[in-house]
């Protein structure tokens, strides 16, 4: 033995990600946890693949997009009024900047994928009408709005304070405090406009490269959007045959990230 120390370098995390070997990236990512920032060339290499996973999760939007427009879907809110409304808005380099500088501002670590979301994909709403699939809007149609770029006038910054505020003043007075949950999305009925449970999101704070996303369940947040793309964005239950079918078309030739 030559008492040498073999250095075993991360920068093939990205190759091997961009060549199909996702799932044993993120395997090896989410076994680092926190660790994943503790050297500039794995917390580099870590970012760059999560970078790569939100253009492939940003690419697949679109395509979702686009096929539900053609479809004569109708993307509103999920209030009586039904008012249009956008599927997707890309970052807005202001509000992105607002956002990250908030959010590491008030936790010790947030998930890079946040941030890759956040720069990259922007927001997105699925919630509406298809007219050959009534149970559309139950199906839990896809929505991360990490900015709330649909309401141009309020900050999202005013918006993670105030419910920053409220999940400390609930946790003063509560022997077991849940972690926050910075909400992204509607819950499932909610979505459907049902008096439903506590909205989708992020939990925080959260160092690793992934974080976990809790909806009905806390999964890690690639995870869910593997999850959610697999069904073409509706990942809910479907109990149509018109929905299995606009679903499956829906998820075709999707990339997994």
């Amino acid at each position: 033995m030559s008492g040498r120390i073999l250095v075993v370098s991360p920068n093939n995390w990205l190759a091997r990600y961009q060549a199909g070997e996702r799932a044993a990236v993120w395997h090896e990512l989410r076994q680092l946890g926190s660790a994943v920032r503790s050297d500039a060339a794995i917390s580099n290499e870590a970012q760059a693949v999560c970078d790569e996973m939100a253009r492939r999760a940003r690419a697949n939007v679109e395509t979702i997009v686009e096929r539900l427009r053609l479809q004569g879907y109708r993307f509103h809110t999920n209030v009586d009024t039904s008012t249009a409304t956008a599927a997707w808005i890309p970052p807005n380099d202001d509000r992105v900047r607002q956002a990250i500088d908030w959010l590491e501002s008030h936790f010790d670590g947030i998930p890079m994928t946040l941030r890759s979301w956040l720069t990259i994909v922007g927001d997105v709403w699925l919630v509406g009408t298809h007219p050959r699939w009534p149970g559309s809007a139950s199906a839990d149609p896809m929505v991360i709005e990490a900015e709330a770029s649909r309401y141009p006038l309020s900050s999202v910054v005013d918006y993670y304070a105030e419910e920053l505020d409220a999940w400390e003043f609930d946790s003063a007075d509560s022997a077991e405090v849940s972690p926050f949950v910075l909400p992204l999305a509607p819950d499932r009925l909610h979505k459907a406009n049902v008096s439903g449970g506590p909205p989708y999101g992020l939990m925080l704070p959260d160092a690793t490269a992934e974080g976990t996303f809790v909806a009905e369940a806390p999964m890690p947040f690639v995870g869910y959007l593997n999850w959610a793309f697999q069904h073409g964005g509706f990942p809910g239950p479907v109990t149509d045959e018109s929905g299995w079918r606009i679903r499956r078309e829906l998820a075709q030739d999707l990339l997994a990230l």
